[in-house]
């Protein structure tokens, strides 16, 4: 247990000080925020799952049928003898690849890349048991920070950087990770890239803005839950049931925002760092989810270092797959 100091009770520095200091931080900033990564305990992980199978929330069903129809074509025209995925999770949607890869016996390497070790090593566990055949190699590490080169990886490689992840990152940051894909892959690597689109006229902004506001309000419970995480973590203590769910696209910048809002003043404890004060009506947000469209994209390979080789969309142009490969 640590102390309000920063220290443990050995007299050790404290692991999570710094963590600490970067939250007390973004709730002192005039747009207060919280990093989206708390919204993840195991309740957390739960009511995301839940989200993933509401008739709201197009993005996971949309790009498993695209996964569906352009795997094995993608397996087929590239031939990987490895699949690199970033932000693995489960692995579930990535299991249409690697049935793709069995079928044609182009590759028999899998690396998982993932925060947490124990739940890479679960995910692992599950897939050897599935896959006989296939070498799983999980590896640890942040998608934000730049790949090892020294990683032992059998080539060509299919990297595949899923879920729309990329959208939960500000252009810098979106470009940074893809510029270090692009350092990462050498020639004949590609990228397989899953980009939720902007609104359109096949794609309104109702269906869009209702994928983050569902009716049975699991959304709202799962945004409450960062500051259930911070309370638990650090022991403040946010009052979760005193702050409303609220979501919308912000066309100028392209992209849903989640939020916060405060129903009454109230001031919010941080155990070692001070007093956090909320007007009423006040917000701290807590996800940004960014779309794009295919200048957009093209763009930001362009910027990384990356060419466009396929653009795969749905008939209704919700969710593009989009393959790319180094300049």
């Amino acid at each position: 247990m640590s102390t309000e100091t920063g220290e443990t009770r050995d007299g050790g520095p404290d692991p999570l000080d710094d963590e600490l200091d970067a939250v007390f931080a973004g709730l002192q900033e005039d747009q207060k925020v919280i990093s989206s990564r708390y919204f993840y305990d195991t309740r957390g992980s739960e009511l995301f799952v839940r989200i993933t199978k509401l008739p709201e929330y197009y993005p996971t069903r949309t790009e498993h049928a695209l996964l569906e129809q352009w795997g094995s074509e993608l397996i087929r025209r590239f031939g990987p003898a490895a699949l690199l995925e970033l932000g693995a999770g489960s692995a579930r949607k990535t299991r249409v690849l690697l049935d793709a890869m069995e079928a044609r016996g182009t590759g028999g390497h899998y690396l998982p890349l993932d925060v947490s070790a124990d739940f890479l090593e679960e995910t692992a566990s599950k897939l050897r048991e599935e896959y006989p055949h296939l070498e799983v190699r999980p590896v640890v590490g942040d998608l934000a920070h730049p790949l090892d080169r020294h990683l032992d990886v059998p080539r060509p490689l299919l990297v595949a950087f899923l879920g729309s992840t990329i959208g939960n990152f500000a252009r810098p940051g979106a470009l940074g990770i893809l510029s270090n894909i692009a350092d990462f892959l050498s020639p004949g690597d590609h990228l397989l890239l899953g980009a939720d689109l902007r609104p359109s006229r096949r794609k309104p902004l109702q269906e869009l803005e209702a994928a983050y506001n569902d009716s049975l309000g699991v959304t709202a419970d799962f945004n409450r839950n960062a500051m259930r995480v911070l309370n638990a973590r650090f022991g403040t203590d946010f009052r979760p049931e005193t702050f409303e769910h609220w979501s919308f696209y912000d066309a100028s910048q392209g992209r849903i925002e989640m939020h916060l809002v405060a129903l009454s003043a109230q001031t919010v404890r941080v155990p070692g760092r001070g007093e956090i004060r909320f007007k009423a009506g006040e917000t701290v947000r807590t996800e940004i989810s960014c779309k794009y469209d295919h200048p957009t994209v093209t763009d930001l390979f362009t910027q990384a270092g990356l060419s466009v080789d396929e653009w795969w969309t749905d008939d209704h142009e919700r969710y593009a797959l989009v393959v790319g490969s180094p300049t």
